[in-house]
């Protein structure tokens, strides 16, 4: 059994959510607060000895470099969420590639050490992206979620390696690239995510833990999570949609002590970690 902890790093204005209010190229008009939100996620992490996978928005990365660095000398696992955080299946197949490559060269850059990982935007893989994000040297992806509950998650047709068996968790694709997808729940027959996020915030942590447990018997499970998820103080913005609302701003309050809670009943691994 593996349990790999994973936090994307992102800020709270350039999640999918809010990009019919804050367009990108307002982004730097914002004040950033997942700085001192990493800074507080690395000193609960240090508290209980454990080390995650930082998926590190390339745009973020280029202008906190220290940051990076910081997440890199405590003993983390630094991956790539791509550059400009747009969905793939908005971008033209050459515009995902130089996102892609131009985040794991920063992030190369600043660490001094190669970036193995990439996460795509709110899970948005796809067949196509699978080639480039193997093309540009990347050694893993951790984006599939396998349900179709969810909008936004991309889809595969998953031509894999005859060797491969799905339900690790863990698989392999023709070009080399491992998958490391996100976990989900089978209830009735249903595939439900459940590796964190708005999941996590929403569920009560008895019944989240439970499910944990039950993936757990069978394969890998891989927890998410975002900074801004641990930040109840963080501004309400006007004109979301009602289920954007809910899905962004409910439960910001206890996600810092469900954390803690979760660290203290598990055992957690870097995803490079546990690949070796």
């Amino acid at each position: 059994m593996k349990f790999f902890l994973t936090i994307d790093v992102e800020d709270w204005f350039q999640v999918e959510n809010m990009k019919g209010v804050i367009a990108c190229n307002q982004w730097d008009s914002y004040k950033i607060r997942v700085v001192d939100n990493i800074k507080k996620i690395l000193d609960v992490l240090d508290s209980f000895n454990i080390k995650a996978t930082f998926f590190v928005l390339g745009w973020l990365a280029e202008r906190y470099p220290g940051l990076v660095r910081e997440i890199h000398e405590r003993g983390h696992e630094v991956a790539s969420h791509g550059y400009a955080h747009e969905l793939i299946h908005h971008q033209e197949p050459e515009e995902f590639k130089k996102d892609i490559a131009r985040a794991k060269k920063i992030l190369e850059d600043i660490i001094g050490d190669e970036i193995l990982g990439y996460r795509a935007p709110s899970f948005s893989i796809t067949d196509g992206a699978v080639e480039i994000i193997g093309e540009v040297g990347y050694k893993y992806d951790s984006s599939y979620c396998p349900t179709l509950l969810h909008n936004r998650y991309g889809r595969l047709n998953l031509k894999l390696t005859t060797d491969t068996n799905t339900n690790t968790g863990i698989f392999k694709f023709p070009n080399g690239l491992i998958e490391v997808s996100l976990s989900t729940l089978n209830l009735m027959g249903a595939s439900i995510p459940w590796g964190g996020g708005a999941y996590f915030r929403l569920l009560p942590y008895p019944l989240f833990r439970a499910g944990i447990k039950k993936i757990l018997n069978k394969r890998i499970f891989v927890f998410y999570f975002h900074p801004w998820e641990i930040d109840p103080a963080q501004p309400r913005v006007k004109g979301l949609r009602w289920d954007y609302r809910l899905r962004h701003y409910w439960g910001l309050d206890n996600t810092l002590n469900k954390l803690e809670r979760l660290l203290q009943d598990f055992s957690f691994m870097t995803i490079r970690e546990g690949l070796v």
